[in-house]
């Protein structure tokens, strides 16, 4: 880390966009945590990856970074050339970030002293980047390399759920060469799921979120179109069955004494949607109700649920935590997402807002959790 004085502030490297299908989703959260953060106790570096994987210097401009029109902004739009890109060292004893543009001498742009990666997807959010600022030695918010790895792929965070003894729905899993080897035999594995569960179905990629890619298929006519959906974002596919009863999100932040859980937040039914989807989230922005109508006791059983999950998938820093409260009055986990959204609708920082943390708070005390935690085994 770069030498802090009492003058020094902590300079924060924003990065966001990405390569995943949710590039548009970070951007929209890259431009609320850019708004919201205390610039006199940060300096801060946008930093904007684009769908083709370019590291580019981007416009420190967060009203360009929403929704205008029902028209999802992108990083290509934000960046400052069309061919410049920011380098950052793997290298812990060098922290200098460097932009370079074709024909002109690199450019120094200054040490960073802690990432604040807003990213969603693959690329991002699961273990890869995270796995690049660990080589680097540079600080960073949130989960480490295996946590967010195990929290992006729907199938394993299961797996990881069930050996802790945590409830989850069922389902199953397509591995890419499952289909590619033998997809009638694919599709029967699916359908004979069907048999034992009913309709309808969940069919999505197994490594993405946002509900993007996601379709619910009522009969054996629309499955074919939903496994070609799903797997147009991955080819590996989670197929879950139907779960009846209630949405409910909590939120847990980690403290100097361990992990704690919000207040919970429901999402409720969306009339003019089949199911909570991107457009429901982000386009027509379906409102949470937050604090959820539950019991007393229902509060304390799905806060103990989030951070279990926590613990069980080594996550740190943040995560929201998505169940189904059943019509028996079971709790089931549905997932977790290691860099939630951060939008203004989001539900994250709204479940933390009702608990007494603010929003410039939570950014704050995120960052300074990762400048106080070391990179590496840990």
């Amino acid at each position: 880390m770069s030498s802090q004085t009492s003058s020094h502030k902590p300079r924060v490297a924003v990065v966001f966009g990405g390569r995943s299908s949710e590039h548009a989703i970070s951007v929209l959260t890259a431009g609320a945590v850019l708004r919201a953060i205390d610039r006199d106790k940060y300096d801060v570096l946008p930093i904007g990856i684009t769908t083709d994987g370019r590291w580019a210097l981007t416009a420190d401009d967060p009203e360009r970074m929403a929704i205008a029109d029902r028209r999802l902004p992108s990083v290509a739009e934000l960046a400052e050339s069309a061919e410049g890109g920011v380098v950052l060292p793997v290298d812990p004893t060098n922290r200098e970030v460097v932009y370079t543009e074709p024909g002109s001498v690199p450019k120094a742009l200054g040490e960073v002293d802690v990432v604040f990666p807003v990213l969603h997807g693959p690329y991002g959010e699961d273990g890869t980047l995270q796995g690049l600022l660990e080589l680097s030695g540079v600080p960073y918010v949130g989960s480490g390399v295996l946590a967010s790895a195990v929290g992006q792929d729907k199938d394993y965070m299961k797996r990881v759920f069930t050996s802790f003894g945590l409830p989850v729905g069922p389902y199953e899993v397509i591995r890419p060469r499952e289909w590619d080897n033998d997809p009638a035999a694919a599709r029967k594995k699916i359908v004979d799921f069907a048999a034992g569960h009913g309709w309808p179905l969940f069919v999505k990629p197994a490594r993405a979120g946002s509900s993007i890619g996601i379709t619910k298929v009522d009969d054996l006519g629309g499955l074919d179109e939903a496994i070609e959906e799903a797997r147009r974002h991955d080819p590996k596919i989670l197929v879950e069955a139907l779960l009846r009863g209630r949405e409910i999100e909590c939120g847990v932040l980690e403290f100097a004494d361990g992990p704690r859980a919000s207040v919970p937040a429901e999402i409720p039914p969306v009339s003019a949607h089949d199911f909570y989807d991107f457009d429901a989230k982000y386009i027509d922005s379906a409102a949470g109700i937050v604090p959820a109508p539950l019991s007393a006791e229902e509060t304390a059983a799905v806060q103990e649920l989030a951070v279990a999950a926590f613990e069980a998938a080594s996550c740190e820093g943040l995560v929201r935590a998505d169940f189904f409260l059943q019509d028996n009055g079971e709790f089931v986990i549905n997932e977790i997402n290691t860099l939630p959204g951060f939008t203004p609708i989001s539900m994250y920082p709204r479940m933390w807002q009702e608990s007494g943390v603010s929003y410039p708070e939570l950014i704050d005390r995120l960052l300074q959790a990762a400048l106080e935690r070391s990179t590496g085994l840990r």
